[in-house]
């Protein structure tokens, strides 16, 4: 297999919905609303794709500032190309790309042994969830 790189968010739709869906973060994700979906990858200034030839297997979507930080949003490889370094090569192209920025994640239930295990030091978090209120 040979996994090739891209940045970008110039993607087909369908291709990342796809994808979400073959990851499993389709399960966390809103992939039945496109235009939510769509705007979530035209809104994301920093992002790194893994491809088998033309067949989209692995994405790393994030906000950075590139100076201070950087959110990794969404990281997702299909899972028939799991445990093969995809996710963890995203997540390292995204560190270079993000210059000094510290990335800052939340991860998913499944995957909290995971990113201690690839570097990845644990620490506080907090969300205001939509239709939340501040007290």
């Amino acid at each position: 297999m040979n996994i090739s790189y891209r940045d970008g968010n110039s993607l087909d739709l369908d291709a990342v919905i796809a994808l979400y869906r073959a990851s499993t973060l389709g399960e966390r994700r809103p992939v039945d609303d496109r235009e939510r979906m769509r705007q979530m990858i035209a809104g994301a200034n920093l992002v790194i794709t893994a491809w088998d030839g033309q067949r989209l297997v692995g994405i790393c979507r994030s906000l950075s500032d590139f100076a201070f930080c950087t959110y990794l949003a969404d990281l997702a490889v299909d899972i028939d190309y799991q445990r093969q370094g995809i996710g963890k090569e995203l997540m390292r192209r995204t560190r270079i790309a993000g210059g000094q920025a510290t990335i800052f994640l939340f991860s998913a239930p499944a995957a909290v042994d995971y990113y201690p295990h690839v570097g990845f030091s644990a620490g506080a978090g907090f969300m205001l969830r939509d239709g939340e209120t501040l007290a």
